[in-house]
């Protein structure tokens, strides 16, 4: 368990740095500390300090300079102190959710500079240096031992299998997990059963926005989308276009906007980002990000650089970090890795490390939102692979044809027969899979009861007086 730093030892490094108002750089404490005080310790208590609103940073390399955050007793500009702001994290902490991510020296770095109010932060726009620093297999956001790392944490049971076998297989979790996770993200208020309840069951909680519901629902079509059939798992234009598409229906105040590139400029609330605005541009800036992303070996490499350049060029008017999200999904799913569901992500971390990657090209905090997140996946997945019961994929499939065969026999007051099955078959299902299909609804009947009925769309007064007419059940 990593040593907690006792408050008295930031205090004092506080002080040190109030007592020189030109500033103090990491050098001059490192003197003032004597030589036994270890320079990645200085890092990392300086960059707590930072974090927490104590100190700032003013200048760039052997320039650096610590100074002393005079707002930081009385407040800074948002009205909370450094000692309310830790107060904050610490209540959040206590009632069982993790107020933010374990952060790096540089994340903390960032962190410090994004949640400065915005008319300390300089106006920036799209820089495509950003994007042409980048070299596929040769540029690396992810370090080669982090990734390693990633690759042993992230090993399924199922790796040896077709792609896609273990998002299959884990389906009916990761469809309730990575839609509330994501959704939850963007301030959707669902709870986690609420959720469940409204993927398994289709009942829309009482009392919540109806575009709330539309959002998780269009997030389980995504996800279904790329997991029942492993050729849409692909990183290339026509998935992120059709990604966009499930999650953005019904969404977008011009529905014309729904899976295509945008058309005109966007601003990004909170954010002093202005991404570019030429329609043509976009184009051709997407069409870039994604030849360069499917290049990409390495899947976690592959997800991460997704996850920074499809929301900093922000090439749909709406939905770009949701469309991100699973388009980091993509290589896991082909490589029969844990997915990365975000449960439990603080929203306030992601989006500062957003805010990053926008405003300052930095990478770090995102970084380590994603590495905490990660594991946090694989510990929802992996430990539990094997008390998963394997989802029945065709079921999955045509569960809506199911449930409206079962619910149109039970109203007309029918036996549940062969018969009956086949004369309501549905034309969505083919020809060679009717018997299949047959066989499936039948034995939906021989274990339906009042409890489970919902699920077809029936009452349970419906679901008693057909039982009644069909009489007692066989021995």
């Amino acid at each position: 368990m990593p040593r907690v730093t006792p408050p008295q030892e930031l205090d004092s490094l506080v002080e040190l740095i109030q007592a020189a108002p030109e500033g103090l750089s990491i050098e001059a404490l490192s003197r003032q500390l004597g030589d036994h005080h270890q320079r990645r310790t200085l890092q990392r208590r300086l960059a707590l300090l930072v974090a927490q609103g104590r100190i700032t940073i003013q200048g760039e390399g052997r320039a650096t300079r610590y100074h002393r955050n005079a707002q930081s007793e009385q407040g800074d500009a948002g009205g909370r102190s450094a000692t309310q702001i830790r107060g904050t994290e610490q209540a959040v902490q206590a009632a069982g959710q993790p107020a933010y991510v374990v952060t790096s020296a540089e994340g903390a770095e960032i962190r410090a500079y994004v949640t400065q109010p915005r008319h300390l932060r300089a106006p920036v726009s799209y820089r495509l240096q950003f994007l042409e620093q980048y070299h596929p297999n040769h540029t690396a956001y992810l370090p080669q031992g982090l990734r390693e790392q990633l690759h042993a944490l992230g090993r399924s049971p199922a790796d040896q299998t077709p792609a896609g076998t273990f998002a299959r297989d884990i389906l009916n979790r990761l469809l309730i997990d990575l839609s509330w996770a994501s959704s939850h993200l963007e301030g959707n208020t669902y709870s986690r059963l609420d959720t469940e309840k409204l993927i398994e069951f289709g009942q829309a909680a009482e009392g919540k926005d109806a575009l709330e519901t539309q959002m998780i629902l269009n997030h389980k079509q995504a996800i279904e989308y790329l997991v029942l059939n492993p050729e849409h798992a692909r990183v290339d234009a026509e998935t992120l276009v059709a990604l966009h598409a499930f999650l953005s229906d019904g969404l977008m105040a011009d529905p014309a906007a729904v899976g295509r590139i945008r058309r005109r400029a966007v601003e990004i609330g909170g954010s002093v980002y202005l991404p570019a605005a030429l329609p043509q541009r976009l184009e051709e800036l997407f069409g870039i990000v994604v030849r360069m992303a499917a290049e990409i070996a390495d899947p976690f490499e592959q997800a991460f650089f997704l996850m920074v350049h499809l929301p900093y060029l922000q090439p749909f008017e709406d939905v770009n970090k949701r469309v991100s999200r699973l388009a980091a999904n993509i290589p896991f799913i082909r490589h029969n890795l844990c997915p990365l569901s975000f449960i439990d992500v603080p929203q306030q971390a992601y989006v500062d490390a957003m805010l990053g990657v926008y405003e300052l090209n930095r990478v770090e905090l995102l970084r380590d939102v994603f590495v905490w997140a990660y594991e946090r996946s694989c510990q929802q997945y992996v430990a539990v692979k094997q008390t998963l019961v394997p989802p029945d994929i065709f079921r999955l499939r045509h569960r809506q044809a199911l449930a409206e065969v079962i619910a149109a026999i039970v109203r007309a007051g029918d036996a549940a027969t062969e018969q009956a099955v086949k004369s309501r078959m549905p034309g969505a299902i083919p020809v060679a899979d009717e018997d299949h299909f047959a066989k499936l609804v039948l034995a939906e009947f021989t274990a339906l009861h009042p409890g489970n009925a919902v699920r077809f769309g029936l009452r349970p007064l419906e679901l008693a007086a057909w039982q009644e007419a069909q009489g007692p059940r066989p021995l």
